[in-house]
């Protein structure tokens, strides 16, 4: 499988795309095309274009979460002429609104509101995209560093997040794992995956841990990650400088950021 970054805060050096927080990523399985999720602007389409990719032979759209960061794309992606060909992938609570401090920060658009332009599946359950492509619905919490503690304010309601979620390609050379934001815990969707996919070995992961400072929780999940000999980590957007600082001082992470493609086996 190849994936292709469309939209990350960071570009490559010297490769001149557009960043802003946010993810998407194009992923190529076979003949079947899809995005993972689809940023906060039109760039992920302009970053596309400049990559020479075509999005109208799209089949499915799937998102991590109902964050705007990953969803607000979709305003443009719902003008382009395939877009009723679609069939778009989310967990049920991803389209329910969402504040934080008092500011909508959720999808652009209701459930029902898609079901009018596109073919929309809602699932809490692992659907497998390919033969070895799955997304992995709700991600249950399997250790006890990686708590729930709502996302808001205490003048907000207090929003779980149970709608995060990710990808798991299972390659011949184990699983590897593709993220939004990682609200669920970075360390409780590898374990998810593993369970799903009946595969220990993990050989890469990709995308925002939403981790951002150097304490506990993230010295728990290095040592998770250590013991797993993971090989390829490619922490980005929501995770910070020093987070990630961090991680390399133990482990190696590699370079990521819009414009990178890489090759999945």
């Amino acid at each position: 499988m190849q994936l292709t970054v469309l939209v990350d805060n960071n570009t490559l050096i010297d490769r001149y795309y557009l960043g802003e927080p946010g993810v998407a990523y194009y992923l190529e399985d076979g003949d079947v095309r899809i995005l993972f999720d689809v940023g906060y602007s039109d760039i992920f389409l302009r970053n596309a274009q400049a990559l020479g990719i075509d999005l109208s032979r799209l089949q499915q759209v799937v998102l991590s979460h109902g964050h705007n960061d990953h969803t607000r794309g979709l305003l443009w992606l719902s003008e382009q002429e395939y877009f009723s060909e679609l069939q778009l992938l989310a967990h049920p609570d991803a389209l329910k609104p969402k504040q934080f401090a008092g500011e909508a920060i959720g999808a652009p658009f209701t459930a029902q509101q898609l079901q009018e332009k596109c073919r929309l599946r809602l699932s809490k359950e692992p659907v497998w995209l390919t033969k070895r492509l799955v997304f992995l619905g709700e991600i249950p919490t399997l250790n006890d560093f990686e708590q729930r503690h709502g996302f808001g304010s205490a003048e907000d309601p207090v929003d779980l997040v149970l709608d995060d979620t990710a990808l798991v390609y299972r390659g011949s050379e184990g699983l590897f794992v593709i993220t939004g934001c990682s609200h669920s815990g970075i360390c409780n969707i590898i374990e998810y995956a593993k369970k799903v996919c009946g595969e220990a070995k993990v050989q890469g992961v990709i995308g925002g841990w939403h981790l951002f400072k150097v304490d506990d929780r993230l010295e728990k999940t290095i040592a998770y990650l250590q013991k797993h000999n993971i090989r390829e980590l490619y922490p980005c957007h929501c995770c910070s400088f020093q987070a990630k600082a961090a991680v390399h001082a133990q482990i190696p992470v590699k370079e990521i950021g819009v414009g990178k493609v890489i090759e999945i086996n």
